[in-house]
């Protein structure tokens, strides 16, 4: 039968290790930050806590019965629930996904909440260390890599000849590379619009590329999202 005592250190163990895991979230501005990581593996141990509980309770107080139960049932409903919590951290703006590792470190902090209430301490402590050290490590990491960066130009220009070509030259000047584009004319207003999907290895400074074709004649408008 647990005692008081180990059911209260089983929870504050959850809380210091889900608040680790969230203080470096919290660092790095995202919508989920210590609190939410604190209260949700303190939560996750609760219902792991509550699982073994109510299991051992029932076997002590009706000992002629046998019981056919999985203690499991309540975590499992937990992990279930937390999608919703870690859908509501994932933000996307126009083409670009935000929110996808915290809401990955949500998953994991309910999973060692779970961990430390079904008492198994030293792999909860393990798993929570790993996460803190991938996030900060592979962070600095990341700044090292050359990596595919892509990002949509849409140019609004009058119907001038030519003009692709040109738009094209000096995005490639910039080590950018066009792997798609398309255009449409406006002939009322003898305008062009001209979407290119461009890629680039290494993120460059946008300033310059803008300044380049918006100075190029007939020119009204650049975009580079």
């Amino acid at each position: 039968m647990l005692n008081h005592w180990e059911i209260i250190g089983r929870l504050v163990l959850a809380a210091i290790l889900g608040g680790m895991v969230g203080l470096e979230r919290e660092v790095h501005g995202r919508p989920a930050g210590i609190r939410t990581y604190l209260t949700l593996s303190l939560g996750s141990a609760l219902f792991m806590v509550l699982s073994e509980f109510l299991m051992i309770k029932f076997q002590t107080h009706f000992p002629g019965i046998t019981l056919s139960a999985d203690p499991g049932r309540i975590a499992a409903q937990a992990v279930t629930g937390i999608g919703f919590l870690g859908a509501g951290v994932i933000i996307r703006y126009k083409d670009t996904v935000r929110g996808l590792t915290t809401a990955a470190c949500v998953w994991v902090v309910c999973a060692i909440g779970l961990t430390i209430g079904a008492g198994f301490y030293l792999y909860g402590v393990v798993v929570a260390c790993l996460t803190v050290l991938c996030l900060i490590v592979l962070k600095a990491l990341e700044n090292y890599l050359r990596k595919d960066w892509f990002q949509d130009m849409v140019v609004v220009s009058e119907d001038v000849a030519g003009q692709l070509v040109r738009i094209q030259e000096i995005v490639q000047k910039n080590s950018y590379e066009v792997i798609n584009y398309g255009l449409r004319k406006d002939v009322e207003k003898a305008q062009m619009k001209f979407t290119l999907v461009l890629r680039v290895r290494t993120v460059h400074p946008e300033r310059q590329v803008l300044q380049e074709v918006f100075d190029l004649p007939g020119v009204k408008s650049v975009d580079l999202r």
